[in-house]
Formats: structure tokens, sequence, C-alpha cells
């Protein structure tokens, strides 16, 4: 009798100790201290990194998967965030950050009150120029109202190569059937080229839909791989 107890008070403390080890995640994966560790790991290296600190970089590691979201200015800080999230025990890197070069002042955290201050104080230096240059944009800007009726938005704003690369990712990152790709999007005078790797020929087909469909893209170059994801 005695013997029964010590056996089930062994299973009881063994159970506990699995369960308190791991945590289940939403969608099933689980989330283990290693997981956690890994996550603290990667927060302070991007927090490190001088080029993106000023970025608010979303970590989520789960299964030894780590997954990246945010908005970042430029291409190569986006590859620079993947390359510091691959720390040893990472088994992947899900990079869905997004380049946006409107994020050096729209998206980085406490750089809004140097900017006022920056710009409170370029103001009188601007406001003299900005009367002599008056004149000048005045004519050119009647000459340009043609020539900018195509390039504006149904939404009002002026269709720029930027703007197109941001509404494509955009798009992208909001497609289920894209999210495990990892394509790469450059704009130049309304020509979008796609680059990078896609899992599937579905995959590869909706993403060339999917830009084709921004408004002010004129062509679609693609140079994308279909890399099939390891199951």
């Amino acid at each position: 009798m005695k013997l029964s107890t010590m056996v089930l008070a062994a299973v009881l403390a063994w159970s506990t100790s699995s369960i308190g080890s791991a945590q289940t995640a939403a969608g099933g994966t689980t989330v283990t201290g290693q997981d956690r560790a890994l996550d603290s790991r990667i927060e302070k290296r991007l927090g490190d990194e001088a080029s993106l600190k000023k970025y608010d970089i979303k970590v989520s590691v789960e299964g030894g998967v780590a997954t990246l979201t945010g908005t970042v200015a430029t291409d190569a800080e986006r590859t620079r965030a993947g390359e510091l999230a691959k720390v040893p025990g990472v088994t992947r890197v899900d990079n869905r950050i997004v380049a946006d070069l409107d994020a050096a002042t729209r998206g980085a955290k406490g750089t809004a009150g140097k900017l006022e201050d920056k710009s409170k104080a370029g103001a009188e230096k601007t406001k003299d120029a900005g009367s002599k240059a008056v004149d000048k944009t005045k004519d050119a800007g009647e000459k340009a109202v043609d020539k900018t009726k195509d390039g504006v938005s149904k939404s009002g704003e002026v269709i720029t190569d930027g703007w197109i690369t941001s509404r494509i990712k955009t798009k992208f990152m909001g497609d289920e059937a894209l999210r495990a790709s990892d394509i790469k999007v450059d704009t130049t005078d309304h020509v979008v080229t796609l680059s990078g790797t896609v899992v599937s020929p579905a995959a590869h087909v909706k993403a060339i839909e999917d830009a084709k469909e921004v408004e002010g893209v004129h062509r679609v170059v693609d140079r994308m791989k279909i890399v099939p994801k390891n199951p």
C-alpha cells in the first residue's frame, strides 16, 4: 500500500514539472522556457543595434521559430533585423517586417519630440526661403497638374514608387497564402520587381496578381523562386 502511494506521488510530481516547463500557444505550438529565453535575447540584440533600436520591432519565438513584425525604413534594415534574430537555438526566422521610407519618422520610438524641436528650430530659416520659392513653384506646379492627375490614388495620395512598394507589402502581409513566403519588393518608375521565395506555384501566381492590383503599377517583373516549405 505504501509502495502504491509513493508511485502515485512520483507520477504527480513528474506531471507538474512537465506542465510548468512549457506553455501551449494559441496556435497549438508549445512555447518553452528556451523560446522565452531566445525571445529576450533577440529583443536585446535588436535594442542594442544603433540602426534598429528606434523602431518598434515585435519578436515572438514559438517552437524555435522566431517571427519578426513591425516597420523599418529600408530593406537593408529589414535584412539586418533578420540576421540578428539568427541566434543559436532558433531553427528558422519568419521575417514579416515591412520596409517603408516613412517609418523613420512615423514608426520610430521616442523620436517625435526630437523631430518637433528640430522642425521648430528650422521653421524661421525656411520661412524666408519658402516665400521666395512661392513664385517659382507656382508656375511649375501649374505645369505639373496634368502630369500628376494620373499619379494620384483614389484616396487622394500621390502615387510614388515608395507608395506602391508599401501598398504591395501590406497586401502580402494580409494575404494568408503569402505569409509563409519571403518576397522582396522593389519599385522603379512604377515598374515593380518581385524577388525572393514563395512556398508554392499558387503563392507565386497570387503574389503577381496582388502586385498588379495596386494602383499605379505599370508592370510587374517576376524574379521569384518557388521553394516549398519544409513540413
